[in-house]
């Protein structure tokens, strides 16, 4: 018996992979963190799993009839295998066929960022690399994590990286905070993971300090476990997207009782009194008061009065999830969350002011490396074709059609190939069953996958991709500080091969292999890019070792002073160190904004009431708001079927929590499987009664592969895949993010049980491959 182990890093953290006898047995966390997540324990189960795509994979009717047959089947056929030359001949024919017929902006790159870890074989960066040197295709601007807050952030403070890690460090509020108010809370679920990898989680302890030296936490959310309850947070259990009326009336108080900040106003902002005008209700006729916001958040108005006091009496930090901005009008929050911390005035001083996205990801918070750690270029950008990120439902369904988005009047592309490498649609998009019409319109679309996840099994051409477990990488977060070598453990399974080895290929067939490789392999490349980092560092005194060193060592730490105070450089001298807005000043009106004439983000922070939440006529049909939010068990829908996953599900769906009082009026029981419905479709799931969820509301997370009981025509999914019943509809024509956290349903006992979950097996493979009777046209598509 063999046993070897090696460094290797995850989103969930570093790792020792040990395998044996060639097989991957255990990911062993990084002997440095404290607070491990148990989602490693999942890793083994995903790398050996009969979902593995094995070989190439065709769907039957593409390959015996070409391009755009019978679409309508995908997600219902089988797949044919056949050989690499064969796969690579195809794509390479297609690509080509449709960049001459129809222009590069035919080609949409699909991606997600969370592919993985390392930096190298970044599934986003390659498929966009390789896409930019065949001459360009339709990209995706922002992400669904925080697009909203991506788009509007820049009018307000000037610098979209605010939302994207850009914090106070926890240095900085140790001591100093006496009052946390956290909209969404601290979800310590989604700080187990970090882009490009971890190796502590320090989320937990540091909370843990902070209430132990005097910090008094408030959870804003209709989730009390939204903020682990080992720091004793307060709870406000507002009802779900109603957090900027409860803001407005936070800030009424403030202005009513003279403790407002007016010289930090006069110096640091601009449009405060366009603001303030609607604020007490002196341009609309409707002052925002404690009483107007507790009717709405349906909380009690002496409560907002005495939080607002309590606000102003202390050293306060604000804080706002990701999720709030996706809602519908999300930038609505994010406005109110800046302005309400300015309203303060403790903006730029240790333990006040405001940040996003605590609790959102394992880093935030900690100090951040000022120099880039290692990372692939995929650019020059060719063309100017591209959609917002949440979108692209809407472009399928219309091409040629014209859209908002930031000031600007765009025009959705006709895409005719589909190249997605990187990321599951039908996890994290919104609306399924629209989704999977519309996904029927593209001529071809390929897939680069490990698994047959939910987008595999509806593509037409599937190439099997490693796992990180089987290349060679570098892990690293500048907000971790730690390089690690993540060396290949075991050998690729089945005929998998990485996505640099497919798209080097196909840059071959197309003559641009040269521009795609720069004539690098891959351990050439993790040391170019290593070197270029490493000379980044010494221009700020940090001398790495060379990269033989540091692969042979299986990791370097970097040592570095990266406190920070948020805008703390500002708010000292504001003319010395202006924001990046028109006026370098915090914008609480922007006049470009305004200038935009939307109605649905004006120029200033409002109240716009989504089309679905408790207070709308909606509510009389489906009386439950359905807060989608990211589990504790996987990471989206990565590691569904992974062993943490699987023991989390109950009736053998993924598990719906939802109030006592909510169940009892519905007959349910805790363990019944549910069945929850809207217009928009109907998925099952197992219930979870829990008085950690206020009345009115459910928790379904997001992430359990899409199951459709009829793939051909879907309406019921019997995993539980929360985003069947999504809208998908933009934030506003600013920001044109997700909006997933705007859902009303109801939920009732399942009448029938359409049986076990399939998702969790491959799709019939037809192992010989079966020749084509027909050439590859659309002319000659059934």
């Amino acid at each position: 018996m063999s046993t070897s182990s090696v460094p290797h890093s995850s989103h969930w953290g570093a790792f020792t992979a040990v395998v044996q006898d060639g097989k991957l047995i255990e990911a062993r966390p990084h002997a440095s963190d404290t607070d491990p997540s148990p989602l490693l324990t999942s890793i083994p189960d995903i790398v050996d799993s009969p979902l593995r795509v094995n070989a190439p994979s065709v769907r039957r009717s593409w390959l015996e009839h070409g391009p755009g047959a019978r679409t309508d089947l995908r997600g219902a056929e089988e797949f044919v295998e056949v050989s690499w030359e064969q796969a690579l001949d195809l794509v390479a024919g297609e690509l080509d066929r449709v960049r001459t017929q129809h222009g590069n902006d035919a080609i949409f790159g699909g991606s997600y960022g969370w592919s993985s870890a390392g930096r190298f074989h970044h599934a986003k960066t390659q498929v966009n690399r390789f896409l930019n040197r065949i001459g360009g295709f339709t990209d995706q601007k922002h992400n669904y994590s925080f697009a909203t807050g991506l788009a509007v952030l820049p009018h307000i403070v000037g610098d979209p990286a605010m939302v994207a890690g850009e914090v106070t460090t926890w240095s900085k509020l140790k001591g100093t905070c006496t009052l946390w108010v956290a909209f969404g809370g601290l979800p310590l679920r989604t700080a187990q993971a970090e882009a490009g990898g971890i190796t502590r989680h320090v989320g937990r302890d540091n909370l843990a300090e902070l209430s132990r030296t005097g910090t008094h936490f408030v959870n804003v959310s209709p989730l009390r476990d939204d903020v682990h309850e080992e720091i004793d947070p307060e709870w406000v259990a507002l009802r779900a997207n109603t957090d900027t009326a409860l803001m407005l009336g936070l800030a009424h108080t403030l202005e009513r009782d003279g403790l407002v900040d007016r010289d930090f106003l006069s110096r640091c902002t601009h449009g405060y009194e366009t603001f303030r005008q609607y604020l007490m209700g002196e341009s609309d006729g409707a002052p925002k008061t404690a009483a107007w916001a507790a009717q709405i958040c349906d909380l009690d108005a002496d409560f907002i009065v005495e939080l607002a006091h309590r606000m102003a009496g202390n050293r306060t930090f604000i804080t706002t999830t990701w999720s709030l901005q996706r809602a519908e009008y999300g930038e609505q929050p994010y406005w109110m969350t800046v302005t309400l911390a300015a309203m303060l005035g403790q903006i730029g001083l240790d333990g006040g002011g405001f940040s996003f996205g605590y609790g959102n990801s394992a880093g935030m918070g900690s100090s951040k490396l000022p120099f880039g750690t290692p990372v692939l270029a995929s650019g020059p950008k060719q063309g100017n074709s591209w959609i917002p990120v949440a979108r692209h439902t809407e472009m399928l369904e219309n091409p040629g059609g014209e859209y908002e988005f930031d000031g600007e009047t765009r025009t959705y592309p006709d895409i005719r190939l589909i190249y997605w490498a990187g990321g599951n649609p039908f996890h994290h998009h919104q609306d399924l069953n629209r989704l999977a019409a519309a996904w029927r319109r593209p001529e071809t679309i390929v897939v680069h996958e490990p698994w047959w996840t939910p987008t595999a099994r509806r593509a037409d051409i599937v190439l099997p991709a490693t796992t990180t477990l089987e290349r060679n990488d570098v892990g690293a977060s500048s907000r971790d500080r730690v390089l690690v070598a993540m060396k290949r453990a075991i050998e690729p399974v089945g005929q998998a091969r990485d996505d640099f080895v497919i798209f080097s290929a196909l840059a071959e067939r197309l003559g641009v292999k040269q521009e795609y490789t720069e004539g690098r392999t891959e351990m050439e490349w993790l040391q170019f890019l290593y070197d270029t980092s490493r000379a980044k560092a010494l221009a700020y005194g940090v001398d790495m070792p060379d990269f033989e060193t540091f692969w042979e060592q299986g990791e370097v730490a970097i040592e570095h002073d990266g406190e920070r105070t948020l805008l703390a450089g500002f708010r000292q001298d504001p003319s010395a160190n202006p924001l990046r807005t028109p006026t370098g000043l915090i914008e609480i009106t922007s006049d470009v904004v305004a200038g935009f004439g939307y109605d649905d983000c004006p120029g200033h922070p409002v109240w716009l009431a989504p089309r679905e939440w408790a207070g709308s006529p909606l509510a009389q049909t489906y009386p439950l708001h359905m807060i989608s939010n990211q589990p504790r068990h996987r990471l989206h829908g990565q590691l569904d079927m992974g062993r943490v996953s699987r023991r989390a599900k109950v009736a053998g769906r993924e598990p719906v929590r939802l109030n006592p009082q909510d169940a009892a009026a519905r007959g349910i029981n805790d363990g019944d499987l549910v069945e929850v419905f809207n217009d928009r479709g109907a998925v099952l799931a197992g219930a979870v009664l829990s008085d950690a969820v206020r009345t009115g509301v459910i928790q379904l997370s997001t992430g359990a592969w899409h199951d459709p009981v009829d793939p051909a025509r879907p309406s019921l999914d019997r995993h539980g895949n929360a985003n069947v019943l999504t809208r998908d509809v933009g934030t506003s024509r600013l920001g044109q993010g997700p909006s997933a956290h705007s859902t009303l349903v109801d939920v009732r006992k399942a009448s029938t049980d359409p049986g076990a979950v399939a998702v969790h097996q491959p799709p019939r493979i037809v192992p010989k491959p079966v020749v084509p009777d027909h050439q590859h046209s659309p002319e000659n598509s059934a």
